[in-house]
């Protein structure tokens, strides 16, 4: 890319929104009324979280889905946050909640919501989420927004997450398991379409980039 929008930071790779909170499985096209929210500072609120997070552990608290999953990510987070670590969520959890258990799904309760978004639409697998919460940064939007327009398995996703957590760029880490980092297929209105094949003509350039120059315009815009 030649450039970055207004903020050169990038957008925040962390959750911004209060730790249990609802935001997403709120969302009427993605659960409506059954969503669940935990308060790490009320008691009531956490012993649900606890009893959820035992639950979930042991894949009985309902249905196995994506909803599912983050809500028990939401109460893996609230618990350490209200007991204050991990042993101590996972001591209060019991049954199969481990340190390891309640760390993997608290990560991903903590992913951006741009990210948890489409684990919640199912278009990114819990399990894949689960590694993408692994790295840290810009890597995590890199790595999600590859898995939705590359179909990356769970093992793909992986391994560029280890390679990644080992040093290695994203970009390099995508190559590994057969992806090109940016690339993006888009579909257009046949006048649009016509019109930028004949910019990029007149330039004497490749279409990408003029659809990257408009977008880094409108983004700087916005």
């Amino acid at each position: 890319m030649t450039g970055r929008g207004r903020d050169d930071q990038g957008p925040p790779a962390d959750r911004e929104s209060p730790v249990g909170q609802p935001v997403i499985r709120g969302e009427p096209e993605v659960a409506g009324d059954e969503a669940v929210g935990f308060d790490p500072s009320d008691p009531e609120s956490l012993e649900l979280a606890a009893d959820v997070v035992r639950r979930f552990s042991q894949n009985t608290a309902g249905a196995d889905d994506n909803v599912f999953m983050l809500r028990g990510a939401a109460a893996c987070a609230a618990l350490v946050r209200g007991e204050g670590s991990y042993k101590a969520a996972a001591e209060r959890a019991g049954g199969e909640a481990t340190v390891a258990f309640i760390r993997k799904w608290a990560r991903v309760h903590d992913l951006p919501r741009s990210v948890r978004r489409y684990v919640a639409l199912g278009r990114i697998a819990p399990t894949a989420a689960k590694h993408i919460a692994r790295v840290s940064g810009e890597a995590r939007f890199l790595l999600a927004w590859a898995t939705l327009d590359h179909g990356l398995t769970v093992r793909e996703v992986r391994a560029a997450a280890s390679r990644v957590n080992e040093g290695m760029s994203v970009e390099v880490a995508l190559a590994e398991v057969g992806v090109e980092l940016g690339q993006l297929t888009v579909s257009l209105e046949p006048d649009v379409y016509r019109e930028l094949r004949r910019r990029a003509a007149l330039d004497d350039v490749d279409p990408s980039e003029v659809v990257e120059a408009a977008l880094v315009d409108y983004f700087d815009r916005i």
